[in-house]
């Protein structure tokens, strides 16, 4: 039987992931450098191990309700009270009149398919911003819709000026990621707020990708929390008067506290569009891993600076190591640095070069409609990054 044609349309429109790629690309290395995947290399804290070893062991590993475990949902709804000021409740609550709505999904990336589905028809658009986590525009084209780039180069700040002249009448969302993935930039305050004023506006909802927001370094918090002005938090476009009736907020747990594989996070915003994302979970995801949902409960007393601020110092281990061969953008969060390379060359040359000296990175070119720079992770050990950097830089300068 020829299988091939029975392949949808929308699997044959969809590339395989870059990132995949230079893996295969790898495969035979024994022991290389690897600054390709954000895949946090601390431990998980004991805190959050034994809760979730706990709910296994009192047999807490059937379904959870699909909109989330009570106690969890509990938890977070007092957490987005204390950050952004909302009041929200649980997807299918019949009370709670205007409050946000709020579920539980399988990872952020759970929570970001079910929006592009809940929100795209067909011939739809939405707007994302160039560079983009690898995931985005393919996930319009699973709705059947088309997914809008804005230039944000060369300094990677998604704005209200670069953002208006693309949008028209089929624009559904502008998805902003603040601290960014591939760049770790960080939206400042006004740009939130003036991305958000226009959004809203037009009568485009404005999506808050916001999975690194635990993750930002010190100098780029400029927010208080709104129910501690003393504890300064990443800038959101959510944390003004009414954001939760034109702002989805999408959050996780996987990159902050090392739980990744738990595939954990939770979208809140206005309720029709969380009950429409919540209502697709039930026939899709069904409900994120039950016994890993008390894991992460421990997650909201567990203090991270100590760690955020390790990465921090190896973020500058990367812009040093750089300096006066690469003109990087400086990252404000997350763990990652994208790299512009000569004009002579490309992202993709670059990266097959590493690979030749057994350094892992990833070309710009999965990450953008161009391929004029390569991404570092730097969540590895420091020896790794240092060697890793000094290689990178020793290829730049050869290329």
């Amino acid at each position: 039987m020829d299988t091939n044609r029975l392949i949808a349309d929308r699997s044959n429109a969809i590339d395989a992931s870059g990132i995949r790629k230079i893996f295969a690309l790898a495969a035979d290395l024994r022991d290389p450098i690897n600054l390709s995947i954000g895949q946090p290399d601390f431990e998980v804290p004991p805190a959050i191990r034994d809760a979730a070893r706990d709910a296994i062991d009192s047999n807490q590993n059937g379904y959870s309700p699909s909109q989330g475990a009570p106690a969890l949902l509990e938890r977070t709804i007092e957490h987005l009270r204390w950050d952004l000021g909302w009041d929200a409740a649980p997807a299918g609550r019949t009370s709670g009149g205007d409050d946000a709505r709020i579920f539980v999904s399988s990872g952020t990336s759970g929570a970001l398919t079910l929006a592009f589905l809940a929100l795209l028809n067909p011939g739809d658009e939405c707007v994302i911003p160039d560079p983009y986590f690898v995931s985005y525009p393919h996930l319009a084209t699973l709705a059947g819709a088309r997914a809008v780039c804005c230039d944000t180069y060369p300094d990677f700040r998604m704005t209200a000026e670069r953002v208006e002249p693309l949008l028209n009448e089929r624009t559904r969302f502008v998805l902003l990621n603040s601290p960014g993935n591939p760049s770790g930039v960080v939206t400042d305050s006004e740009a939130c707020d003036e991305l958000r004023e226009l959004c809203r506006s037009r009568g485009v909802l404005l999506i808050s990708d916001e999975i690194y927001d635990e993750f930002t370094f010190a100098e780029a918090l400029s927010e208080p929390a709104i129910g501690d002005p003393a504890s300064m938090r990443c800038p959101s476009p959510a944390r003004r008067p009414g954001a939760h009736g034109d702002t989805l907020v999408i959050r996780g747990f996987g990159k902050t506290y090392g739980v990744t594989g738990w595939r954990l996070g939770y979208a809140a915003g206005p309720a029709p569009v969380v009950e429409a994302m919540a209502k697709l979970q039930q026939y899709t995801f069904v409900c994120a891993p039950t016994p890993l949902q008390a894991g992460v409960l421990a997650a909201f007393d567990t203090d991270m600076r100590e760690t955020v601020a390790r990465y921090r110092l190896r973020r500058d281990m990367v812009i040093d190591g750089l300096a006066g061969v690469a003109d990087v953008t400086t990252p404000g969060g997350a763990f990652y640095a994208f790299v512009p390379v000569p004009e002579r060359t490309t992202g993709t040359r670059v990266v097959e070069r590493l690979i030749e000296r057994e350094v892992l990175t990833i070309p710009g070119a999965a990450f953008s409609l161009r391929d004029t720079h390569l991404r570092i992770s730097y969540a590895a050990p420091e020896d790794k990054v240092r060697r890793g950097v000094e290689v990178l830089r020793d290829v730049l300068v050869s290329s």
